[in-house]
């Protein structure tokens, strides 16, 4: 009599099952304390504040029975708000505050860097070079211009600061550690002050050399920096960042501060802004538009002719015509931006070859921009035309029998008949295609760069520019990074696509009402 298994539900799978969840639970809540502790070590308080959330969620819905139906959403939803809703609101916030490549520090940090501003008396510069002693190193300085060989006491230069005597000393040492080993302990060079038999304290002051050197500024007991010499006096100015001289001039290091709605009034109000950003939002809507509305046509007419029952070879055309669709689009970018090139491009020789002229693709801005049009076709086409292919085949054959019945002709029909068949469907697709090409910024970025510049503004904006190239080029390609005025641009394009995403459900809606 064959034995009965043992069930796979019994109570010891369920207690090894639970065992197993609680481990799992109690290691991934220990990695994430662990994070979130090294983050907060390293001044970044709100990450840290984020993944203690996440280790609480975690062992909230994975540590008690009464949310087993919340594990199965409760990765989705902690991704979507780690990596989609925190992304999105903290840029937005970023668009009421004046961060920036000068306003990068807290106030703390920016005043312990300006505080730390060292000035050096070129005078007392003293070449050095590392000697190892046991497990430390003595700092040697060769005797030049008079000077004595000095040789300090030994230190680790583990990065602990240390004052170290020094004494005179008759011939150098044999061998001195190699000038890129001692590059790597400039650290622990840094702690370190050494003093000299005549009374003067050297510090670190090149990657060659010490010398004295005093603080280019002392706090005094009203919270103000003041110079050595007394002629300068910094005062924090909390409302713009930045300490500020007596004349007003700032100081940089700055630090962030909210600036409510400055960033949107600069938007508006300046004209190096304002006109620049009014152009490049109008060509957005227009390449977003026409690329759009030509992908659209394009890969319509095609697949009607596809579908044409006397055409011979149409899976060789098919399979052609679909090629680019199949190539990763930054490929065919980066290839197009080589057939385009104004001086030995294929497309330009063959022009020169029958017109006599090179076109200045990349530096006449109508050009430009018709160039990118040009490419964006191309990468789009073959989507439209595997849809419209696909509509194609829904609509009845007796409509359009009919209508050739009637003497309609083929144009006719499809205007009258096939178009009003398959844009109802489209219309969902067209408006999510628009909002895609609202923001191809991989398109501009990899074939134009934005460019050619628009001249005369005060920030960097180009021909080509749409809304997302152009936040980009200002946040990470301007020398001052402006994060700030890019996270209200930013905002504003958020708000055009929510808006667009809006749309493109209403019709949905609409289409699902109609089909039902």
């Amino acid at each position: 009599m064959n034995a009965v298994p043992a069930k796979a539900n019994g109570p010891d799978g369920a207690t090894r099952s639970a065992i197993g969840r609680w481990l799992g639970t109690a290691l991934a809540c220990t990695l994430l304390l662990a994070a979130a502790f090294r983050l907060y070590l390293l001044a970044e308080p709100l990450y840290g504040a984020l993944l203690l959330a996440l280790a609480a969620g975690v062992a909230i819905v994975f540590g008690r029975e009464r949310f087993v139906a919340a594990r199965f959403v409760f990765p989705a939803v902690a991704a979507v708000l780690l990596f989609i809703a925190f992304p999105v609101a903290y840029t937005i916030w970023l668009g009421f505050t004046n961060y920036g490549s000068f306003n990068l520090l807290s106030k703390q940090r920016a005043t312990e860097v300006l505080l730390s501003t060292q000035s050096i008396d070129q005078g007392s510069t003293r070449d050095f070079s590392l000697v190892p002693d046991g497990d430390g190193y003595r700092v040697f300085f060769a005797g030049d211009a008079g000077q004595s060989p000095l040789l300090s006491d030994a230190h680790p230069l583990d990065g602990s600061a240390a004052s170290l005597d020094s004494a005179e000393v008759d011939a150098a040492p044999e061998e001195p550690l190699a000038r890129r080993e001692a590059i790597r302990l400039r650290d622990g060079l840094q702690a370190i002050s050494i003093a000299t038999p005549d009374g003067g304290t050297l510090r670190y002051a090149s990657l060659r050399a010490f010398a004295v050197t005093t603080p280019e500024f002392t706090r005094d007991d009203q919270g103000r920096l003041v110079s050595a010499d007394g002629t300068r006096i910094l005062v924090a100015d909390d409302d713009r960042g930045f300490y500020v001289q007596q004349d007003g001039t700032r100081v940089a290091p700055g630090w962030r501060v909210p600036i409510g709605l400055d960033n949107f009034e600069r938007i508006f109000t300046s004209a190096g802004i304002r006109e620049p950003l009014f152009g490049i939002f109008v060509w957005t809507l227009v390449f977003a538009a026409l690329s759009t509305g030509l992908t659209f046509a394009l890969g319509v007419t095609l697949a009607t002719l596809l579908q044409w029952p006397h055409l011979t070879f149409k899976r060789t055309y098919r399979i052609l015509l679909i090629l680019p669709y199949a190539v990763p689009s930054f490929i065919s970018i980066l290839v197009f931006r080589g057939l385009f090139n104004q001086n030995f491009g294929e497309i330009n020789l063959i022009i020169e070859a029958l017109f006599g002229g090179r076109p200045d693709w990349f530096t006449d801005p109508a050009l430009a921009r018709t160039m990118v049009l040009i490419v964006n076709v191309w990468l789009g086409y073959p989507y439209m035309m595997l849809l419209a292919m696909g509509f194609l085949q829904s609509v009845p054959g007796e409509h359009t029998e009919a209508a050739t019945l009637d003497g309609a002709g083929p144009l006719t029909r499809f205007l009258r008949i096939t178009l009003p068949q398959i844009l109802p469907p489209f219309v969902p697709l067209l408006i999510a295609t628009f909002a895609f090409n609202f923001n191809n910024i991989v398109l501009i970025l990899l074939l134009t760069g934005g460019g050619p510049d628009i001249p005369g503004t005060r920030i960097p904006a180009g021909s080509t520019d749409i809304l997302g190239s152009f936040t980009y080029r200002l946040a990470f390609q301007d020398s001052g990074q402006q994060f700030g005025l890019a996270g209200a641009i930013t905002l504003l394009i958020f708000l055009a696509v929510g808006t667009l995403a809006w749309l493109n459900l209403v019709a949905l809606r609409r289409r699902t009402e109609v089909g039902a």
